[in-house]
């Protein structure tokens, strides 16, 4: 059994921690009342990582600790600048799996080994506000790094941290962090006690030239692909443990991460070489396939919900509402099956590894090396150009499955134009975002077009099963009828949306 919680915290260079007479006064400081010791504690931790420090090269931690408050095993992943997200098993000799798969988008499923043994002995305070409740704590730690494996290079030191309390305003770090620079008291240069240890002791080795730095040359069209890439990949690494333990939308924005990344490296195929991206883009589709299970029956079960919800009760005949929970759960299930056996496949592990080498050695072509204007814009324009083609070929065709289909392609162009713009922006500015922010306008309709073709095929097996089993079928009839309703309207809309998408001014405006 795991236990999650979110850390916000500071870590400051500390002289020493035999004597603190260095400490500053923090009574006074933004509702702070009272400084209250809490003893000294004797921690023993255990580091581990792949042969080649994946999980400290991703700033993630895994480590068994004993002593203190919270032993057992800690894994570390990071969420913003000051705060990390602490997964807690409890302790045992070998590495729970459930943090073994936490950890996974990271290691890429490599064997994680001791790296480095951290002990530090700990001296808390809390920080107390008027009413007795903690608003921080403040910790002085006596470090001792011994590595595992490598060097017999020891290392000892003296850091600070600063806490925030579950709850407590981050103003307070700010308030803290300024009277404790007023006094010397640096920030520490390393984000963990980990990356330190592997730096004084040598665990990490020499630091190697960056052989990307050397080939990607700043702000030319190959430096605009990349950094779009790096976020991209980045993203969907880290939400990898969010996906596995069910995180509200996680499922949603991993999938969206591996759209942007499909569409990007098709996109611009004249910076990126496509005999080593179009596998990729393979298992990105076939990734993202295995999420959209989960992640359509979400949106599904939101529509029909809110629509059941939205009915007169006279209107609700029989067990609706019974038979939608039943019919969700069943389809939920299994889809979240198929999410988590996808993360769990080989193919998983190879496309892990393919991202990490498209962004550590990147297959570079001749354009990466060109101002980015006319990269850019021809990229968008090649999206923008199919576009155009099939919304002018949706908008011909009569009311019917032939249109829904067309419509529900254009709408698959319409993402992959806007995706397009976003990298854009930074060499194009302000009309790669109006064509983004117009297209997106198109893609909602579409979108929501599409929906309604989604949600009219599940009312009319819903309405078979409910007539099956004796059950009135009016409800899913009414239904079925609004939803036809909503689709006629979003059809009526389309020109409008594409008219303000197409105006020739918009296309001018990018041409560099």
């Amino acid at each position: 059994m795991t236990q999650s919680k979110r850390e916000t915290e500071r870590k400051y260079d500390a002289p020493s921690a035999d004597d603190t007479s260095w400490l500053p006064e923090l009574t006074g400081v933004d509702g702070i009342v009272s400084v209250v010791e809490q003893g000294t504690d004797e921690l023993d931790a255990v580091y581990h990582d792949t042969g080649d420090l994946r999980l400290a090269g991703a700033s993630a931690t895994l480590r068994r600790r004993t002593g203190g408050p919270d032993p057992g095993w800690h894994l570390k992943l990071p969420l913003s600048q000051d705060s990390r997200e602490e997964v807690r098993s409890p302790l045992s000799e070998t590495i729970p799996d459930t943090l073994r798969d936490l950890a996974l988008s990271r290691t890429r499923g490599a064997e994680l080994t001791p790296v480095v043994r951290i002990r530090s002995t700990r001296a808390t305070r809390n920080l107390v506000d008027s009413e007795g409740a903690v608003l921080a704590s403040l910790t002085v730690d006596k470090v001792r790094a011994e590595p595992l494996r490598g060097t017999t290079t020891l290392a000892a030191w003296t850091e600070m941290e600063v806490e925030l309390a579950d709850g407590a305003d981050p103003a307070l770090l700010d308030a803290v962090d300024k009277t404790l620079r007023k006094n010397g008291i640096d920030r520490a240069s390393d984000p963990s006690k980990l990356a330190r240890a592997l730096e004084q002791t040598g665990v990490g080795g020499p630091r190697l030239p960056d052989p990307r730095a050397e080939a990607v040359v700043p702000g030319w069209a190959g430096d605009d692909v990349l950094r779009y890439v790096d976020e991209q990949v980045h993203a969907l690494v880290r939400l990898d443990p969010a996906v596995r333990r069910d995180v509200p939308d996680s499922v949603h924005r991993m999938r969206v991460a591996c759209r942007r990344l499909r569409s990007i490296l098709r996109s611009y195929r004249s910076v990126l070489d496509r005999q080593v991206t179009d596998p990729i883009r393979d298992d990105l589709k076939w990734l993202g396939g295995e999420l959209g299970a989960e992640r359509d029956q979400e949106v599904l079960m939101e529509r029909l919900g809110s629509r059941i919800e939205a009915l007169p009760g006279e209107l609700v005949l029989g067990p609706v509402e019974a038979r939608l929970k039943a019919w969700n759960v069943a389809r939920t299930d299994e889809a979240r099956r198929r999410t988590l056996d996808a993360l769990r496949t080989p193919r998983y592990l190879a496309l892990l590894d393919s991202l990490a080498a498209l962004t550590e050695a990147p297959p570079l072509r001749g354009k990466a090396g060109r101002k980015p204007e006319k990269v850019m814009a021809k990229g968008v324009f090649k999206e923008y150009d199919r576009l155009a083609g099939r919304a002018a070929h949706a908008l011909e065709l009569a009311p019917g499955t032939e249109r829904d289909t067309a419509l529900h392609e254009a709408r698959k162009s319409a993402k992959k134009t806007r995706y397009a713009t976003e990298p854009a922006r930074a060499s194009l500015g302000k009309p790669a975002k109006r064509l983004g922010k117009r297209v997106k306008a198109v893609q909602k309709v579409l979108g929501d077009h599409q929906d309604s073709v989604v949600a009219r095929d599940a009312l009319r097996k819903l309405a078979l099963a409910a007539h099956a089993a004796g059950e009135p079928g009016f409800t899913w009839g009414l239904l079925y009828g609004q939803e036809q309703g909503v689709a006629r309207e979003r059809e009526r809309e389309l020109p409008t949306a594409w008219a303000d998408a197409s105006k020739p001014g918009l296309r001018k405006a990018l041409d560099p």
